[in-house]
């Protein structure tokens, strides 16, 4: 027997063996037709961030009591992380919209046979290796999903796992990892600041024998989020300067109460929309600290921003001009920025260039916008200042120059991955004429109720 619990468009389903699935709707026709030339206008509640909200659910695993998160968006990666803790032996509760408990008092290694059904759907079950090892002594991991936007490798996660001294052996379709003495604290060197990596660490190390420091750590807020939660569940965890965080092992981990921080990705792409359409969106939830590059950066080519309590309201405010940027790690501009901005810069004066220092394939997602209208050029150089980029001297197009402004017109689009998808949309609400964009349903693993915000905000939007 199941009871549904539905609140929105995310359904509970609770079992009699104790497991979970939260499942997002699924689109009856997997496209949409915009027309564009709407400004769009109103308001948009912006949710936690799609990159804490799965991570912070694989923290709760850490202790057997259970945890509560609030703020929780209804987008596919919260499924996902939550059929991977039924798969392991806890669930997950919804007692009330945007808010998720945790439960997981006895856990167990993923079975053999599923693991290939799990294999590919996102990049958070490698995640869960670090508290499976300290609470079942194993973990059964299925190889990495996401977006196809360039190499995200797993050794860097596995390194780390051996380090900490883990035993970690191939399997088909994924790895199998043991820790037959428990895991030990390390010093740990990251070859590159990864974000996923740095969570590796974190959520390995907490409960490690001894002292464990990371260098060359990511320092997004997303990783101080999950610091500041595992500090609640009881962990000693110091983030020091030049990128270095020390982690001292305790014995055992509590539960925790925790509000998600709001998805400064989002907030970004509402703002380039309203500049792109010469609207005016107030994004409730906005946190200005989350945003201080993006910030200077858009008002530098000419959006403007007003920063309330409670959000920001995000417009154009002169005729928009073309700038020279480059993606980097925290504190810099931050790469899933850089789709949306592409679609804003398309419509300033001049030429702009962007030299993309984090994922060598981001640029892919242009093709779409050159048959739309849109003038740019890629390059295998990089056209910039870091001189640190691990892209030069390599054949990867991960230089832009986009030259504006130029108006769009409306395309048959294919949407290939979610920061794509939504940057796919904009160009559509700014073209001319009506625009079809497919597989949607790729916009769903990070965006809640994408359509209902659209259609709120002005958009002439229609099931195809």
């Amino acid at each position: 027997m199941q009871r549904a619990l539905k609140a929105g468009k995310l359904t509970v389903l609770m079992t009699t063996n104790n497991t979970t699935k939260i499942a997002t709707p699924t689109q009856n026709a997997d496209q949409f037709i915009l027309e564009g030339g709407v400004p769009l206008r109103g308001i948009v509640d912006l949710k936690g961030a799609k990159n804490a909200v799965p991570k912070c659910m694989v923290a709760a695993l850490l202790s057997r009591e259970s945890s509560t998160l609030y703020n929780v968006p209804l987008i596919d990666d919260v499924s996902i992380a939550s059929e991977m803790i039924a798969e392991l032996g806890g669930h997950v509760e919804e007692p009330e919209p945007g808010t998720l408990i945790v439960h997981s008092p006895k856990l167990h290694a993923i079975e053999p046979g599923r693991l290939k059904e799990i294999a590919g759907r996102g990049r958070i079950p490698i995640l869960f290796a670090g508290p499976l090892l300290h609470r079942t002594g194993e973990a059964l991991v299925p190889e990495l999903g996401g977006c196809k936007i360039g190499k995200r490798p797993v050794n860097f996660h596995l390194n780390i796992l051996r380090q900490l001294g883990a035993v970690v052996t191939e399997v088909p379709k994924g790895y199998h990892i043991t820790a037959p003495n428990g895991l030990t604290g390390a010093r740990i060197t990251l070859p590159y600041p990864s974000v996923g990596a740095t969570e590796q660490a974190l959520l390995a190390g907490v409960l490690a024998d001894g002292i464990t420091e990371i260098r060359n750590a990511a320092v997004e807020p997303e990783i101080i989020d999950l610091v500041t939660l595992l500090q609640k569940m009881g962990a000693l965890i110091t983030v020091d300067v030049n990128r270095a965080i020390t982690i001292e092992g305790v014995t055992r981990l509590s539960a925790f109460e925790h509000i998600v921080i709001p998805d400064r990705i989002e907030a970004a792409s509402w703002a380039c929309a309203a500049a792109s359409t010469d609207g005016e969106i107030f994004v409730r939830g906005a946190r200005q600290l989350d945003m201080l590059t993006f910030l200077n950066t858009f008002q530098k080519v000419g959006g403007g921003f007003s920063v309330q309590n409670d959000g920001i309201t995000f417009w154009r405010q002169r005729q928009l001009q073309s700038t020279v940027l480059e993606t980097d790690v925290h504190p810099g501009f931050m790469t899933d920025w850089q789709q949306p901005f592409v679609v804003l810069l398309t419509q300033a004066r001049g030429a702009s260039i962007i030299h993309e220092t984090v994922y060598e394939e981001r640029f892919g997602f242009t093709d779409a916008l050159v048959k739309m209208g849109a003038h740019i050029q890629l390059y295998t150089k990089c056209l910039g200042n870091n001189t640190r980029c691990r892209f030069n001297n390599h054949k990867n197009w991960h230089s832009a120059v986009i030259v504006g402004e130029t108006p769009l017109k409306g395309s048959d689009i294919i949407i290939p991955d979610l920061r794509a998808g939504f940057s796919y949309v904009i160009a559509a609400l700014t073209a001319k004429g009506k625009s079809r964009l497919s597989h949607i349903s790729m916009i769903g693993r990070g965006y809640e109720r994408f359509e209902e915000k659209l259609a709120n905000l002005g958009a002439n939007i229609n099931n195809a």
